[in-house]
């Protein structure tokens, strides 16, 4: 892989990683990057060297995305936030069959199901309640105990293919803290949440590195699970059959588009 090459593939996932219901990790799986990634932070003492060189340009291409993306993000959810909903939902929707061929990777069997059904119930139930009650945290914590908290989740986001932490982010009430923290560069702010990622990378790299080499299948299906609750939160409520309409479309096209690029992307 030369370099422009990953600092592109590491620039889609730094924006997948801030944009809702996008998972930065599922990027890296379609573009084949995950394996690699899980296995040089679970074995920092193999082939360290190799292993830097090689990601350094997906490093910076995914800090360039955080910092270049986030602004944009920012700008489209204040001004479109429902139409940018349902484009995400179908980016996401899109990438569904690669990530599906990825858990199949070495076999399918029927008890995959269970968990798949158990996560998606589980996201579905949290949604639910996320929208049929009152949020209890009336005021977003911005103390730095907090912030590390927010780096915990979007690291966990980015190491856990399918998982949305911009989702996470939402349901806490900090999505817009935290994306508007990133694109004003404030870096008290960014140099806890960078301390708060590096740590879940760090701890939650080889517990997945394990549970991928000894349970794939339950492991990948119990995250198609969660992918497919988190595309369905973030779809905004029809206000109108026309609303519903364009919403659809916009839908539909993302869909078709990102499975396309999807698919490219794996053949590479």
């Amino acid at each position: 892989m030369n370099f422009m090459s990953g600092f592109l593939k590491g620039m889609v996932m730094g924006a997948g990683a801030i944009a809702p219901g996008v998972s930065g990790g599922a990027l890296a799986v379609i573009f084949g990057l995950y394996d690699k990634i899980t296995y040089f932070i679970a074995h920092l003492d193999r082939n360290f060297k190799e292993n830097l060189l090689f990601f350094i340009p997906v490093g910076i291409g995914g800090g360039a995305g955080v910092l270049l993306f986030s602004r944009i993000i920012e700008f489209l959810f204040q001004n479109y936030e429902k139409g940018v909903r349902y484009a995400f939902a179908g980016l996401m929707l899109g990438t569904l069959p690669a990530v599906v061929n990825e858990a199949n990777k070495k076999g399918y069997r029927n008890k995959y199901l269970v968990p798949f059904i158990i996560s998606l119930i589980f996201t579905l139930i949290i949604t639910y309640l996320e929208n049929n009650a009152v949020n209890i945290i009336k005021d977003v914590e911005t103390s730095p105990v907090h912030i590390v908290i927010y780096g915990i989740i979007i690291g966990f986001g980015t190491i856990i293919p399918g998982i949305s932490a911009s989702i996470i982010l939402m349901y806490m009430g900090a999505y817009e803290t935290v994306i508007g923290a990133i694109s004003d560069l404030n870096i008290a702010f960014i140099f806890f949440l960078g301390i708060g990622f590096m740590l879940s990378v760090l701890l939650f790299a080889k517990i997945i590195s394990l549970l991928f080499e000894y349970a794939y299948g339950m492991t990948y299906y119990t995250i198609l699970g969660l992918v497919l609750g988190s595309i369905i939160a973030i779809l905004p409520q029809a206000e109108s059959p026309t609303f519903f309409l364009s919403g659809f479309i916009v839908l539909v096209v993302c869909g078709t588009l990102s499975y396309i690029l999807s698919g490219f992307a794996a053949k590479k």
